[in-house]
């Protein structure tokens, strides 16, 4: 995921991505999402990048990618793709194969999540920021929403925890809704 914003107010400029695999020096992105041209989703782009500790640079490009941290302290770190809701005392799964997905990719100390379909080729929506993990609680500081830059510099807490793999979190939403989230490691 590559994704562009406003570091001063938030204001969300761009998002793309999708799968990636490397081989040599040779960097392959299949699009799965593109907020600039919904055109592109499916298809394949290669590239040749050098890779160092602290960069990615893009070839012929004046693309250049700085590492913000190494995956630590990283009990979250990876993609997650949304695959229930328990509202009610009632869980209800989602299949994660279909086209359409919210996922949630974590470094060490940054989540950026985001819904799109890969059939339909829409994009809903996306935020982002900085998160933290104390004592059972997951809390994401918000610094960049694509709906709604109100939303930036909110606070979210979330009580949670992993059981059998998944990372299930409970707590309330950018709107104040309570939400109660199962989400599944995406492989």
């Amino acid at each position: 995921m590559l994704t562009t914003y406003n570091a001063t107010n938030g204001e969300f400029i761009h998002s793309n991505g999708g799968t990636w695999k490397l081989e040599g020096d040779i960097m392959t992105e299949k699009v799965e999402f593109h907020t600039d041209n919904s055109e592109l989703v499916g298809t394949e782009f290669s590239f040749k990048v050098i890779i160092t500790d602290s960069e990615i640079k893009i070839v012929d490009s004046n693309l250049i990618m700085n590492r913000i941290d190494h995956g630590a302290p990283g009990k979250l770190q990876g993609a997650w793709l949304m695959f229930g809701r328990i509202r009610d005392g009632k869980t209800q799964l989602r299949d994660t194969s279909r086209p359409r997905k919210t996922m949630k990719i974590l470094s060490g100390t940054r989540f950026q999540w985001i819904a799109y379909n890969t059939e339909t080729k829409q994009f809903m929506g996306t935020g982002g920021g900085t998160y933290t993990i104390l004592n059972g609680d997951y809390t994401e500081n918000i610094e960049f929403f694509s709906k709604d830059n109100s939303k930036v510099g909110i606070t979210l807490k979330f009580n949670f925890e992993i059981a059998d793999g998944k990372w299930i979190h409970k707590g309330f939403s950018s709107k104040g809704a309570p939400i109660h989230e199962i989400w599944n490691v995406r492989e």
